[in-house]
């Protein structure tokens, strides 16, 4: 028999998870034919057929059950052994795509520096829907949306307040307060990748008819303050990303958002706990 490679078991996990080969491609980041190839290389080296493809959504085989669960366990051990491997000198390493926790992030980096000095913390600003969690390119991470990939788990921290981003000259910008009725004829200005704010946190009947997509913060600022359109965000992105043209006002009948802190299912640091503990403490007081 020949060899079977990591990237066979990778392919049968994906395929099972996800259903179609459609799906289990773009997770793997590969084009659909390449695995196709990948899964008929598998079979053609077990010898055995691991897929029903009968229907449009793929089902297991006996065997392709059975070579699922070992598969599973494979990578498992594989991803605890480099990652144990990696940690031993590496800092902790925190997602956020466009805020940390607000208010409550310069004392959380203040006490993790003070409690933990043999473990640096690092702060990455990724631009996707899992701030690098489901790259494995951080090890926790702070969102606004509840991450639906079931290798990520996620448990509720606090809620905030929505604000609106409106250019510092614009009509409403002088208020403290403004409702979504008195946004609904605006432009909204989201991020798809990384916003828990759309158009549907309005009512139906009130939804702004216009939209311009952007690709982050930076960019997502840019388009506010030029006059372009308003923003719609959690608070906590006014605590993280003053700007001198753009001025954030509290929007009193807008859906609280939700801060999540989000792990791998399977830590890749030895102090994730650790953080998690030092986390709830600063924000539960």
């Amino acid at each position: 028999m020949d060899d079977v490679e990591l990237r066979h078991l990778k392919a049968l996990v994906a395929i099972a998870d996800e259903g179609t080969v459609t799906a289990a491609a773009a997770r793997l980041r590969l084009t659909q034919p390449a695995l196709s190839r990948t899964l008929a290389q598998l079979e053609q080296r077990i010898g055995v057929r691991l897929v029903d493809r009968s229907s449009r959504r793929l089902a297991l085989t006996p065997a392709g059950s059975t070579l699922l669960e070992h598969g599973r366990a494979i990578l498992a051990h594989l991803d605890a052994a480099l990652a144990d491997t990696a940690t031993v000198s590496r800092p902790l390493r925190l997602g956020y795509n466009c805020a940390v926790l607000g208010r409550q992030t310069v004392p959380l980096l203040r006490s993790w520096r003070r409690d933990h000095p043999h473990v640096p913390l690092e702060l990455r600003r990724m631009d996707n829907r899992t701030a690098g969690l489901a790259t494995r390119e951080v090890d926790l991470a702070i969102l606004r949306v509840r991450p639906t990939d079931p290798r990520i788990e996620a448990e509720a921290l606090y809620l905030e307040e929505r604000v609106a981003a409106l250019p510092d000259d614009h009509p409403l910008a002088a208020r403290d307060t403004v409702t979504a009725a008195e946004l609904h004829t605006e432009t909204l200005v989201v991020c798809p990748e990384t916003s828990s704010a759309g158009v549907e946190l309005w009512p139906p009947e009130l939804r702004p008819l216009r939209t311009v997509e952007v690709r982050n913060v930076d960019e997502w600022l840019t388009v506010v303050s030029a006059g372009q359109a308003i923003g719609l965000a959690a608070a906590g992105t006014r605590e993280s990303h003053a700007h001198p043209g753009v001025r954030y006002v509290t929007v009193t009948d807008a859906p609280a958002a939700t801060v999540w802190l989000a792990r791998p299912a399977r830590p890749t640091h030895p102090a994730t706990d650790t953080f998690r503990e030092a986390v709830r403490e600063v924000v539960c007081g």
